[in-house]
């Protein structure tokens, strides 16, 4: 099995869980890699982050420069002309991760698919898609492309999804978040939403919001006594 270049924080005891974070357009897995700390999870919590590196290619909308890209956006119209075809490589890839973090032995519903912006973009549709069901989807200041083409796997018809934006996001405006959280209460599903006094980034309050929110999805599991 192929997998993505990545990189991978453990906890001290055998992780239990797992988050695959996808970082943005132009950025690499190190990208987030600082927030784990502010996160200030419990010290119970046994979360292995995975932040993969996505593969570097021609972008369009940036004169055809190469840089670390999930796939590549053709015009930067409202609802972004995209290639679909590379963002559903991208969204194979993120499958394999899941697949091989399942052989590891996490079960797939303590596994939480994160992205921001394209990452957020990828993560919508990888976890929407994936066969089995998962803990959780988080989306942060990102938009949905596969929105009117998506099959919903029927393993994650209620999977539990949390939106954040930022209201002076002038990247991805806030009305992609909206739309977002539109489109896909149409499908059947039910995600939250919340917005921040920011741009296109995280703030401290988001990051607690995360946190928060990650405890509530895989918090706590019960464990053999000792262990």
């Amino acid at each position: 099995m192929n997998i993505l270049p990545h990189i991978e924080i453990n906890p001290e005891k055998k992780a239990d869980s797992t988050i695959i974070w996808l970082h943005g357009l132009g950025s690499n897995g190190h990208d987030f890699k600082a927030i784990i700390p502010e996160l200030e999870l419990p010290t119970h919590n046994r979360i292995r982050f995975i932040f993969p590196h996505a593969p570097t290619i021609p972008v369009t909308i940036n004169s055809g420069h190469m840089m670390p890209a999930w796939y590549d956006i053709l015009e930067m119209t409202f609802d972004r002309k995209i290639d679909k075809k590379q963002l559903k490589k991208s969204v194979k890839a993120v499958h394999a991760i899941i697949d091989r973090e399942i052989q590891r032995g996490i079960n797939s519903q303590r596994i939480i698919i994160a992205g921001f912006s394209q990452g957020g973009a990828v993560a919508l549709d990888a976890a929407l898609t994936y066969t089995r069901s998962l803990a959780g989807l988080l989306g942060m200041s990102t938009y949905f492309p596969t929105a009117n083409s998506i099959d919903i796997a029927p393993a994650n018809q209620d999977l539990p999804i949390q939106l954040f934006h930022g209201v002076y996001d002038a990247i991805v405006p806030e009305t992609h978040g909206q739309k977002s959280i539109k489109t896909l209460s149409a499908l059947g599903l039910k995600p939250g939403y919340q917005t921040f006094m920011m741009e296109h980034s995280l703030c401290m309050e988001e990051i607690i919001a995360i946190s928060k929110w990650v405890q509530a999805l895989i918090g706590t599991v019960n464990r053999p006594s000792g262990e």
